[in-house]
């Protein structure tokens, strides 16, 4: 064998620890408007600010030894078109709540729509299990799926958000090819 350039042996890193669904207190260390063609969301950026999983997200950013690291303890709130659909009034519910999760754990805070204000807050934030599909790849992760206050968060009084599997097609049920039994001669 031809030794290759940039060799090294080493450990693997392995798969990165996942948090575990539940509820956490975070503090928020970045809020964002960002853009995409189909809306605006809220990008809240955090990290685990009590417990065992305190600073977890700064432990898995530093862990990461791509170039293209990515901070993982976000929470993308969608912002509402105000074009009156059902689809925009549970958005506002939605929007609605997680400033009052926030107002809820910061006493004197209150949201006067400037985003960058979020820095430094407290929220309690909810995991919950969900199933990914990737070039034909499945498993498991775990993602912030809301927000709620500290205190119920403290006191254990929230509920566990249901597990996220991957929706059932028709087309993913008939996905498996026929095969021939007799397949001629194997190459190996």
């Amino acid at each position: 064998m031809k030794q290759f350039s940039g060799f090294e042996a080493k450990k693997s890193a392995g798969a990165r620890e996942l948090l575990p669904a539940g509820g956490y207190v975070a503090k928020i260390l970045n809020a964002e408007e960002v853009s995409y063609d189909w809306g605006n969301v809220l990008l809240i950026s955090f990290d685990i600010l009590e417990g065992q999983y305190k600073d977890f997200f700064a432990k898995d950013y530093k862990e990461q030894d791509r170039e293209d690291k990515k901070w993982r303890g976000t929470y993308r709130l969608s912002e509402p078109k105000d074009d009156g659909s059902e689809k925009d009034g549970w958005t506002k519910r939605a929007f609605g709540n997680a400033v009052w999760s926030i107002e809820a754990s910061n006493p004197g805070y209150h949201w006067d729509w400037d985003e960058t204000k979020l820095k430094g807050k407290l929220v309690g934030v909810l995991f919950r299990n969900r199933e990914w599909e990737m070039n034909g790849n499945t498993g498991w992760t775990t993602e912030c799926c809301a927000l709620t206050d500290v205190d119920d968060i403290r006191q254990g009084k929230y509920r566990q958000p249901k597990d996220k599997p991957l929706k059932v097609t028709s087309a993913a049920e008939n996905s498996f090819a026929q095969i021939n039994e007799d397949s001629g001669e194997l190459p190996f």
